[in-house]
């Protein structure tokens, strides 16, 4: 068993190895190349330099509050919004065209309006991560509510269990795995929002931010590690998500 574990360790490593192998040696191959492929020692260099002056933490912690909080904000109400959509025909038909329609409009589409109702400080990047989690939320909640077998409802008629009560008890934990899937999907999405909103709205800390301001000041080192530290964290909060999620519908599942 340790073996096999040994082995598919090693394999998942060789193409890394072999790509950073590959990096090494063009970087070697004259000034222009060390420019755009910037040898790793140099990012060696760079991000000792970066965690002694604490410009990545600071970076990092800032996209990492913004999309956590743009998740709570757009997650909630997407969880509500989907809910109503599922649970009223004439909330439907109220919200569900204007819901539909918006959805259509590419979440770069709508950064100007953004900044010129919030300006371009850290209320737009927040908006801008909030829309981007509220879509698949407010999707997979309707969808999972909408499949709730209707015997749930003839259980509560039968327990006697006001609306409220059925909802809580029945109606909730049967569409529990689609909801937690909407809401990992608005992860993903959020921390997507929250780096290019931080592109575009280069004011103030966020990994985008450090991003665009090393481009433009030819730190071609910052660059790449930011753009790992993009990856690395995605993955991170990706795996944090998953195993919560799992947990959550396990536990409600026994109950």
């Amino acid at each position: 068993m340790k073996t096999q574990i040994a082995l598919n360790t090693a394999r998942g490593l060789l193409l890394p190895l072999v790509l950073l192998g590959i990096w090494e040696w063009t970087s070697r191959q004259g000034a222009g190349a060390a420019y755009v492929f910037v040898p790793l020692e140099q990012l060696a260099r760079g991000l000792i330099a970066l965690l002694r002056s604490g410009e990545l933490w600071l970076h990092l912690r800032a996209s990492l509050l913004r999309t956590l909080q743009g998740l709570l904000i757009g997650g909630t109400l997407g969880i509500a919004t989907g809910t109503l959509m599922a649970q009223s025909r004439v909330a439907d038909r109220l919200i569900g065209p204007l819901f539909h329609s918006i959805r259509q409009v590419p979440l770069l589409g709508l950064v100007p309006l953004l900044g010129l109702w919030v300006g371009s400080g850290d209320a737009a990047k927040l908006l801008v991560v909030a829309i981007a989690a509220f879509y698949p939320t407010v999707l997979n909640t309707a969808e999972g509510m909408r499949r709730v077998d209707q015997s749930y409802r003839e259980v509560g008629r039968m327990l006697t269990l006001t609306r409220g009560q059925t909802f809580r008890r029945l109606l909730l934990p049967a569409a529990l795995p689609a909801i937690v899937t909407g809401v990992t999907h608005a992860q993903a999405f959020g921390w997507l929002a929250c780096v290019g909103g931080e592109l575009l709205f280069a004011a103030g800390p966020g990994i985008g931010s450090l991003l665009i301001n090393a481009e433009q000041g030819g730190r071609m080192e910052v660059v790449l590690l930011a753009v790992l530290a993009i990856a690395m964290l995605a993955q991170a909060m990706n795996f944090v998500f998953q195993r919560a999620t799992r947990l959550l519908v396990h536990g409600r599942s026994t109950l």
